[in-house]
């Protein structure tokens, strides 16, 4: 079964506020965020089961890596405000990454309508492309399904066969959001890559430790100028 893939990937300015100041030599949050992306989706690229792959973004700079690796860029939607909506301009929309990934699975399921369509956060550094063909090998078996994060309450990835509804309900308590509108958790290893999300320093410093994809792990290594911080292990002070 062939899938399109849609990533939503955040501006540098606003991405990964939850890591905050990371300590020295850790690179800003905001690059480490484009590394996140980039081997997320190159992990998608290299899989077998994937058609196409759509970056959802407004910021050029996050866009043009994404589409040298051979990503398709979606321009994200400007968003209005609720006093936008009370004067009769627009109607106000959801959450601005709701907002993102509904646009995308508009396009995906507009230029691709025979594909099955998965969405996936652009914060899985450590994803592999055999846990990629696990995941949608085993959703192939579901008109709609998901998988939590390694926490057990949010959403990493979530899937719907070819001519099924999907609408997003990414953020806090989004696996109950998405249990209830009938994706159907897969059973996958809690340790499996494509559950390991990074919101947090923890998280962060848990994902190095068990290995990163090559945009992760270089610039990891370039901001450390150490020849074996390419390993992805991070300093103790992390």
């Amino acid at each position: 079964m062939s899938w399109v893939c849609v990533v939503p990937v955040k501006g540098s300015a606003a991405a990964k506020s939850r890591l905050g100041d990371l300590p020295e030599p850790f690179p800003a949050r905001g690059a480490l965020a484009e590394a996140f992306a980039l081997d997320t989706v190159a992990a998608l690229l290299a899989s077998a089961s994937v058609h196409r792959v759509l970056v959802v973004t407004n910021d050029p700079a996050a866009a043009a890596p994404l589409a040298a690796l051979g990503a398709q860029i979606v321009p994200e939607l400007p968003q209005t405000s609720p006093s936008d909506a009370a004067n009769g301009r627009h109607e106000a929309t959801r959450d601005p990454l709701n907002a993102a990934i509904a646009e995308g699975v508009r396009v995906a399921q507009e230029l691709y309508p025979q594909r099955n369509l998965a969405v996936l956060t652009g914060d899985l550094p450590a994803l592999t492309t055999a846990d990629v063909e696990t995941a949608l090998t085993a959703a192939s078996a579901h008109d709609r399904a998901m998988i939590a994060d390694e926490e057990g309450t949010g959403t990493t990835t979530l899937l719907a066969l070819a001519g099924v509804s999907l609408t997003p309900r990414f953020g806090p308590g989004s696996r109950a959001a998405h249990e209830g509108a009938g994706h159907v958790p897969l059973n996958l290893p809690a340790s499996a890559s494509i559950r390991r999300d990074v919101d947090t320093v923890d998280n962060l410093a848990e994902v190095l430790r068990r290995g990163v994809g090559a945009h992760t792990s270089a610039i990891i290594a370039r901001s450390q100028l150490a020849p074996d911080a390419a390993d992805s292990r991070p300093p103790e002070s992390l």
